[in-house]
């Protein structure tokens, strides 16, 4: 392997050739066929091939689903995609995605809710994470142990991640220390 993955999946049968397929299906309306397609093109991905004209449709046809499925199907592709160009610039297309990250940050479900603090934990791109610390850090106030939980270990990681304290978001106040829950309280002095 090239480079760090947090998922490992063998796949025999795919080709690069499955892109145009894959493509067709994503651009349907159907999202049983849509949640195959994306198992499909996060399979390739892992299996080594690129596939660089995914990523707009994706962003054009994926993004927009309300389905649970899709968008962790979703997060996960977004975690294994190379996020910079070949002169190692940013991609513009990120400006997009990280407005979808903030929406899922401020989703009324849960599940979404955390399902995209876990995929933050994983990012390692300050350019994407810097724009989402106020919406991090408004979920360490949710009613969800789950929720505040999640954004702690955010939190953590995004300390970690930038060396300078003028990028890093502001440390949580003493008042989550005193949640119930053993683990959120580890994850508040961790911080």
């Amino acid at each position: 392997m090239d480079k760090p993955c947090t998922l490992l999946v063998h796949f025999d049968k795919g080709s690069a050739a499955m892109a145009n397929e894959i493509k067709a299906d994503l651009e349907g309306s159907d999202v049983a066929a849509k949640v195959e397609a994306m198992k499909r093109a996060v399979m390739l991905l892992l299996n080594g091939e690129t596939l660089p004209t995914l990523f707009i449709t994706i962003v054009r046809y994926v993004l927009p689903s309300e389905d649970h499925t899709i968008q962790k199907l979703l997060l996960l592709y977004l975690e294994i995609i190379d996020k910079r160009d070949s002169a190692g610039r940013g991609l513009p297309e990120m400006i997009l995605i990280c407005q979808n990250l903030c929406n899922n940050l401020q989703h009324p479900n849960e599940y979404i809710r955390g399902v995209t603090l876990r995929f933050l934990c994983r990012l390692s791109k300050p350019e994407v994470l810097e724009p989402l610390v106020p919406s991090i850090l408004d979920n360490l106030d949710h009613r969800d142990h789950f929720i505040r939980r999640h954004a702690l270990s955010t939190i953590s990681s995004i300390y970690r991640l930038l060396p300078h304290p003028g990028a890093r978001p502001p440390p949580p106040r003493g008042h989550h220390a005193v949640h119930a829950r053993l683990g959120i309280r580890s994850n508040t002095f961790r911080v």
